[in-house]
């Protein structure tokens, strides 16, 4: 069965609060884009066709509104709510029906990835029927997210959430794969101390039962999560700077779904035209222009 993806952008955003007090976080831009965007095209990236986009009740008009059914990018996407912010493994319980015994890959909302390594890290994660697989990246301040800890040999050995004294410098980034069994183990996870049905705790499943992946990501790949303001900030500098370098714009579904066939030029030019007046309106235009004409 065809694995299929969600896009977890439920939560106050309460590290953003002013900001974010009327709008859903994923929904605010990261220079020149929504942030929910990034997200999504990683899931594209990966292949994957069918997406869930799990909401706040209120934020979920807005979502629609924005992402609409996916058709316009060659994906089918369904919506669903997250009550409370409950926890990042309430996601695969919440999505039970929908994945309908397929295998998933779950990726938060707030979460930024760029680099060619890591693409081709994640379209082979996306291949793989059995277990989870799950990526490290180094970090500065591993306290703040799930850290992985290591034997003499490099095996991973153990998963602690926001530990005091971190085993090692390697975070686990927001992008989970898991297969057909993943809602099921979700709903054996108890809350945690801080009351939340914890990631981490699903990943202890897997780890404990031989079945975890772990896929340590290179220097050559960019990881941010944009959930306070200096890290929105940050991110948005980055792509600035990545797009002003290479002279093209990243993370635009309407590129990711020319360039994967699944949509065709008239239908690239079709999304551009309401757009023109700004420059990713332009910049989608110009794409268009630049193809031979047949």
């Amino acid at each position: 069965m065809k694995r299929k993806g969600i896009i977890l952008a439920g939560g106050t955003g309460s590290r953003l609060h002013p900001s974010t007090i009327s709008v859903s976080k994923q929904l605010m831009p990261v220079f020149d884009k929504p942030m929910i965007y990034y997200p999504l095209t990683v899931l594209m990236e990966a292949g994957l066709d069918d997406i869930l986009v799990i909401t706040t009740p209120e934020d979920q008009a807005a979502f629609q509104k924005l992402l609409k059914d996916g058709r316009q990018w060659g994906l089918n996407i369904d919506y669903a709510v997250q009550p409370s912010p409950d926890g990042l493994a309430q996601a695969l319980v919440i999505a039970k029906d929908w994945l309908d015994g397929a295998p998933s890959a779950l990726i938060l909302g707030d979460n930024l990835f760029f680099g060619q390594s890591f693409s081709v890290a994640v379209r082979a994660a996306a291949l793989k029927s059995e277990g989870a697989t799950v990526f490290g990246y180094r970090v500065r301040n591993p306290e703040r997210y799930g850290v992985l800890g290591f034997d003499s040999t490099g095996k991973v050995t153990s998963i602690t959430e926001k530990p005091k004294k971190p085993a090692s410098d390697f975070a686990v980034t927001g992008l989970y794969f898991y297969d057909a069994n993943a809602s099921d183990y979700a709903a054996q996870v108890t809350p945690s101390a801080r009351g939340e049905f914890e990631i981490t705790d699903l990943n202890k499943i897997y780890l404990d039962k031989g079945l975890l992946d772990v896929e340590l990501l290179s220097d050559t790949t960019t990881w941010l999560d944009t959930g306070t303001h200096r890290s929105l900030l940050r991110a948005a500098q980055f792509v600035s700077v990545i797009e002003e370098r290479q002279g093209r714009r990243i993370c635009c579904p309407e590129i990711v779904a020319f360039d994967q066939g699944r949509i065709d030029a008239a239908q690239l030019r079709a999304l551009a035209e309401p757009l023109r007046k700004s420059g990713y309106g332009q910049y989608l235009l110009k794409v268009v222009e630049s193809q031979p004409r047949v």
